[in-house]
């Protein structure tokens, strides 16, 4: 990327570049004044320019389970921006994933968090005027809550639903928790294990009664800590995200192999629960280690293929095309590729599949799971 150092890219992009502040495991105490700080740098569009692909099918049907919006100090991810990225392949539906943005500014701490409900259903609803062309953005909502609290999450889901009552799909708190050469700024009082801590599940129990799923959101150290989530509450579906973040940076640089080794068993185990669905995708973001943005120019689409084919295959060989969803967890995996190039990538790993198979996957899995209308 030109000028910018790997030192220096860090310094800039902080949380961002672990996923949209993912090294954060829990709500409560993070402001959003301090998400602003946390991402305040924006993808190089003249860097991906460099590269150019037209999309490969450009009418086959999409469903893009997993993406942000913000602004930000120094960094804006839109509506018009994701219209803008999209527009290449025939993306018919959005799910928006909670990313800490429009935080009320007032009220009680707890309730905060709905302001960024209130935001996307409004994003939405500018979506599906049809102003902004075909798509449908944000026709999913899935918000925050900080588990933590137990019992006393209750008025905040419901304070969420009412938020957007016909979108509002599900909750994520996050459990990404690693070292300080992966993490460096965690807050003092993240839990290492909190998907086990006795408090986050009593709040957990109340999403089966709203009828919520839950976004498994960790590293790939924690996988076993989502299996045993999944097997206590049977009936709550879980999302798990970008694969369970396969970590390859600080303490894990150059360990590739031996991070695979362990992931692959601890996917083949969690994919045993039937109430967990998995994204096949996000691991593009600078956590992942892959360092694209580090080159001259951007991945093609063979590139990224070449280097994330055996975990996208093995998740999808475990759960089968019919609980898996791919995704493009944009605008933070656009640090290192381009939304053509990316989906390109999805479409070349799926040719040997049925129509069927692939229709599931780029599309139907997320609209069962998420309860979409078809548009």
């Amino acid at each position: 990327m030109g000028d910018i150092t790997r030192r220096n890219f860090f310094n800039r992009a902080g949380a961002y570049g672990l996923g949209g502040l993912a090294g954060v495991s829990a709500l409560h105490g993070l402001a959003p004044r301090a998400a602003a700080a946390a991402a305040a740098v924006q993808p190089r569009l003249d860097w991906l320019s460099r590269t150019d692909e037209a999309a490969i099918e450009p009418e086959l049907p999409i469903i893009d389970p997993h993406h942000h919006l913000w602004d930000r100090p120094g960094n804006r991810y839109m509506l018009e921006d994701l219209v803008e990225d999209t527009q290449t392949h025939n993306v018919r539906q959005t799910v928006f994933v909670e990313c800490t943005s429009m935080y009320r500014a007032g009220g009680p701490d707890e309730l905060r968090v709905v302001g960024e409900t209130e935001f996307v259903q409004g994003v939405a609803a500018m979506s599906a005027s049809g102003l902004y062309g075909d798509m449908r953005a944000c026709t999913g909502i899935v918000g925050s809550a900080d588990l933590r609290l137990g019992d006393r999450v209750a008025p905040v889901l419901e304070a969420q639903i009412a938020a957007s009552p016909q979108r509002f799909r599900g909750i994520r708190h996050r459990a990404a928790w690693a070292d300080s050469t992966v993490v460096p700024n965690l807050p003092a009082d993240a839990l290492q294990h909190i998907l086990l801590d006795p408090e986050f599940r009593r709040g957990y129990a109340h999403l089966r009664t709203y009828g919520l799923s839950f976004e498994g959101w960790l590293y790939h150290t924690h996988i076993a800590d989502l299996t045993d989530l999944a097997k206590t509450f049977p009936d709550t579906t879980i999302i798990f995200n970008h694969l369970g973040g396969p970590i390859g940076i600080g303490s894990w640089a150059g360990r590739r192999d031996e991070v695979f080794a362990a992931w692959k068993p601890a996917v083949t185990e969690l994919a045993k629960c039937p109430n967990v669905v998995a994204k096949v995708g996000g691991i593009q973001m600078v956590v992942n280690g892959y360092g694209w943005h580090d080159r001259d120019r951007p991945p093609t689409s063979d590139d990224l293929l070449a280097a994330n084919e055996d975990w996208y295959r093995h998740t999808i060989e475990q759960f089968g095309p019919d609980r898996c969803m791919f995704e493009s967890n944009f605008p933070v995996d656009k640090l290192s590729c381009s939304y053509t190039v990316l989906w390109n990538q999805f479409k070349k790993l799926t040719t040997g599949f049925s129509a069927d198979e692939r229709a599931a996957m780029f599309h139907d899995t997320a609209m069962r799971v998420y309860r979409l209308p078809r548009v």
